[in-house]
């Protein structure tokens, strides 16, 4: 009975294309290959792909090397040729099209004034009032979730897995809440080491089969924060967040982790329209 589970359960083998194409983004990624990896014939291992995750193999794996490079260009001082490189163009200039037909600018003017470039002057400037800040007050909030270690910007290998299994049982609707818990600092602490949740409430009982558990998001007082843009300038939100507006609020914090919901997705909304409320949990 195990053994036949294993190749029935077309979720879990999805979550495992996900994993590999993750940490194979480098590799020559082809058809057969990742068909192996879902125990699938090529053939319908494409058709259940396109069908689950609505679209096809080669736009993920395109996807998300874009959006690594991104986060290339505003992390590091790597060249746009090196990047481009990585993220499989054979030139620079079909990644420059293709780079800002998804982000809606060049590269290299990206690096500089990209969605997260107004974060970062706000935390240059100091500037308290550069940003909208509004208060909610919430009940405590049952969620689902699955463990993720590592770069944050890549909490999307559980989203993935956790999406697939919940969806895979008619457990999402268009109620649910897609949330993601961070629970260290990522400039004090290792990536490797850094620990986050993948979570989405859902309004149906079900019984969770591990690593999945239930986890409880304490309610109260929030401070909230609306990003809108690529989630690359997710980390300079933070920097205005607690470099300049917590010191000069006279608000103090609470002991729980802070918390990002997602209100659109990459799927299906251009990088520069994705919205991000960050919600810093307050005394």
């Amino acid at each position: 009975m195990e053994i036949a589970s294993k190749y029935i359960n077309y979720d879990e083998r999805l979550s495992r294309v996900a994993a590999y194409i993750y940490a194979h983004l480098d590799d020559e990624l082809d058809l057969n290959s990742l068909a192996e990896v879902a125990y699938l014939s090529p053939y319908h291992f494409h058709r259940i792909y396109r069908a689950v995750r609505g679209e096809t193999v080669t736009t993920t794996v395109r996807r998300l090397r874009l959006h690594r490079a991104a986060s290339q260009l505003v992390q590091s001082t790597r060249s746009v040729e090196e990047i481009s490189r990585q993220a499989g163009y054979k030139n620079v200039q079909s990644f420059t099209r293709v780079f800002s037909t998804i982000y809606g600018m060049p590269p290299a003017r990206y690096r500089t004034h990209g969605s997260h470039a107004r974060y970062q002057a706000g935390v240059t400037e100091k500037n308290f009032d550069m940003y909208d800040i509004s208060y909610k007050t919430i009940p405590n909030l049952e969620v689902v979730s699955a463990n993720h270690s590592g770069s944050y910007l890549q909490i999307n290998q559980a989203f993935d897995q956790l999406g697939g299994w919940l969806g895979a049982r008619n457990l999402l609707d268009q109620d649910s809440r897609m949330i993601a818990l961070y629970y260290d600092d990522p400039a004090s602490v290792e990536e490797a080491q850094l620990r986050s949740r993948a979570c989405f409430s859902i309004n149906k009982t079900c019984v969770l089969e591990p690593p999945l558990e239930r986890v409880t998001i304490a309610g109260g007082k929030y401070a909230v924060l609306q990003h809108r843009g690529s989630y690359v300038g997710l980390s300079a939100a933070y920097e205005w967040l607690f470099g300049t507006w917590l010191l000069q609020s006279g608000c103090e914090l609470r002991d729980a982790p802070p918390f990002e919901e997602y209100l659109n997705t990459p799927l299906d909304t251009a990088p520069e329209d994705l919205l991000t409320d960050i919600y810093i949990p307050m005394a």
